[in-house]
């Protein structure tokens, strides 16, 4: 008697925090549900049991022939504050959603996780899982004496199979507890008919031997599922799909709602009390007879509307054949050319029952994808609106593009600089090339940016000498094909370089107008920055120079006066880092 007093007064005084119950995925079609899963508890936990658990337990999946699994969901929960990679089989899983509770007036953690297995569960079928690794045993000390040690894991697998009737299914999980009392909203519901109308639970630290008060509600009316659950015990330990009651310390039970629940619902409350016991509800499943929409896509045709551009019109027709229900408008239907997204439209309006919507779409086509390419579109890609077969809602069109001339490699074309960064380019060379590379019936236009290539505009005239107008400076060369109108851009960069310059070693400044100064080809305005030292045979500086001061005609550097005929030394420096210093000499004649 003391030691059942202190737990009815121990749970009365329970403070703790959970994560709502809220939907987490909806499926619609010939569908149905099933679970699988097992206690890692030896025994129902209590003062008299051992403080003991297992790190492994095992449960069997026995799936019919025909039925195929959409999807399916591992969860698992404990004491503590949470194992988060356990095995399933052979394969390691690791937790992608987390939930937890604690119950703050002990400072007990309690955790449930979340994995999609539904490859691992599709490509094993019916078989033997074991769920292993999931190691509490250095946990639990902490809670034996509180009759709060668990461990345990559960499979939900959603299937279809053609002889079923046409379902909806929500799946809803977080972690919220009783005692005292629990009230859940499911939403998103859409019932038409309440014939076989199924609600499942997967509930953690449920006790056989604890029902003071304890009872199950949807929308306020008692259900039970005797003798496994009766209605003052729903949650005791049992599996109600395999007809266990020695799944200790956690449920997996469902309950037939059809009196529970009415025709135009889209909504419904699950409400739970206990006087006692403490149970954690991790998920809800709900199977109901619903009418639903059914979107397909065909792509009709698709034609080249402007070759140039790589513009084609796209004209598909969504349709909603074989279907329970009306197609609402803003249906998303996605656009890939090939794998990367391209366009994401709309269905205008309501397609009704057996109904379709026509519709074309103008897309431009990148460049590299061509000439081989598919477009594919796909109607309620995100699954935002719940059908009969969420599974075949694509079309492809795979279309073989008028391919563009070739790109070709162009070297770099360089000349002398003349003055100022400037030369003089002979572009004939280039488009001898370009036609000996290409087919005869390939016409190249010359511009001098890609701004002026596609607008057709400031062509250049390869005939002539062209003069470049920066340095470097890239020029762009539509590569056209004469017969689909298709083009390519070719470029090739202009560069301009100071060549060497050259020294003229005789002038005779005799006032003919010929020859009258020194002069050195290749070197105002290119070598800016360059420095002429000339000196008499006696070392004697006698003129001075740069891009900016007056070639030398002959005359001494601070006297002005003519200089006698002879041989003078020069030393010329262009401060470039390409050229070293140039020396000579230059006979000066009259």
């Amino acid at each position: 008697m003391r030691v059942f007093f202190f737990l009815l007064t121990f749970l009365c005084f329970l403070k703790t925090n959970a994560q709502d119950v809220q939907l987490f995925k909806q499926f619609g079609g010939r569908i149905d549900f099933t679970m699988i899963g097992n206690t890692l508890n030896t025994q129902e936990n209590g003062f008299f049991a051992p403080c003991i658990i297992n790190t492994q337990s095992d449960a069997t999946l026995a799936l019919q022939p025909n039925d195929t699994i959409r999807a399916a969901y591992l969860y698992w929960a404990g004491s503590g504050s949470g194992d988060f990679q356990v095995k399933l089989n052979d394969s390691i899983i690791d937790a992608t959603k987390i939930f937890r509770d604690t119950l703050e007036t002990w400072n007990l953690e309690f955790f449930s996780a979340f994995a999609d297995v539904t490859e691992q569960i599709k490509a094993e079928r019916n078989t033997t899982y074991t769920l292993s690794e999931l190691d509490l045993t250095s946990v639990i000390a902490n809670y034996c004496f509180n009759s709060t040690n668990f461990g345990g894991w559960a499979i939900v697998i959603i299937y279809e199979e053609d002889s079923l009737s046409l379902n909806q299914i929500n799946v809803y999980d977080g972690l919220q507890h009783v005692p005292s009392a629990l009230s859940i909203q499911l939403d998103n519901l859409n019932v038409i008919d309440n014939d076989g109308a199924r609600i499942g639970f997967v509930a953690w630290e449920g006790d056989a031997g604890l029902s003071v008060n304890e009872s199950l509600l949807v929308n306020g009316n008692l259900i039970s599922n005797p003798p496994l659950n009766p209605v003052t015990n729903a949650f005791n330990g049992t599996n109600s799909f395999t007809n266990q009651s020695n799944l200790f310390n956690m449920d997996i039970d469902f309950y037939n709602i059809q009196n529970n629940i009415a025709i135009g619902d889209n909504s419904a409350t699950v409400s739970l009390t206990s006087g006692q016991d403490f149970v954690m509800i991790n998920t809800i499943i709900t199977k109901l007879n619903s009418q639903l929409p059914d979107a397909t896509v065909d792509i009709n045709n698709v034609a080249v509307t402007n070759c140039n551009e790589r513009m084609v019109t796209v004209d598909f027709t969504v349709h909603n054949r074989n279907s329970t229900a009306a197609l609402p408008p803003g249906t998303e239907i996605s656009v890939y050319i090939n794998d990367t997204l391209a366009e994401i439209l709309a269905t205008q309006n309501e397609i009704l029952i057996n109904g379709s919507e026509n519709n074309t779409l103008i897309l431009t086509i990148p460049e590299n994808v061509l000439p081989d390419f598919e477009i594919r579109m796909v109607v309620d890609e995100q699954d935002l609106i719940l059908e009969l077969d969420e599974d075949n809602n694509s079309d492809i069109f795979n279309i073989n593009y008028p391919p563009a001339p070739d790109i070709v490699e162009l070297e770099l074309l360089t000349v002398c600089n003349k003055g100022f960064e400037t030369g003089d380019f002979d572009l004939t060379a280039i488009t001898n090339f370009l036609n000996q590379n290409y087919p005869s019936n390939t016409v190249f236009k010359w511009y001098p940016t890609e701004e002026d290539l596609i607008n057709d505009t400031n062509e250049i005239n390869a005939s002539f000498i062209y003069n470049n107008t920066a340095n470097p400076q890239r020029l762009f060369i539509k590569t056209e094909n004469g017969t689909t109108g298709c083009f390519s851009t070719n470029t090739i960069l202009l560069q301009i370089e100071n060549c060497p310059p050259m020294v003229y070693n005789l002038f005779s400044p005799n006032g003919d107008g010929i020859n009258e100064e020194f002069t050195i080809e290749g070197l105002k305005n290119i070598f800016t920055r360059y420095q002429l030292l000339i000196y008499n045979r006696y070392g004697s500086l006698v003129y001075k120079g740069n891009n900016n001061t007056p070639n030398w005609k002959g005359t001494h550097l601070n006297t002005g006066k003519e200089l006698p005929v002879g041989t003078y030394f020069y030393t010329l420096n262009l401060n470039d880092s390409t050229y070293k210093p140039i020396t000579g000499w230059v006979y000066l004649n009259r």
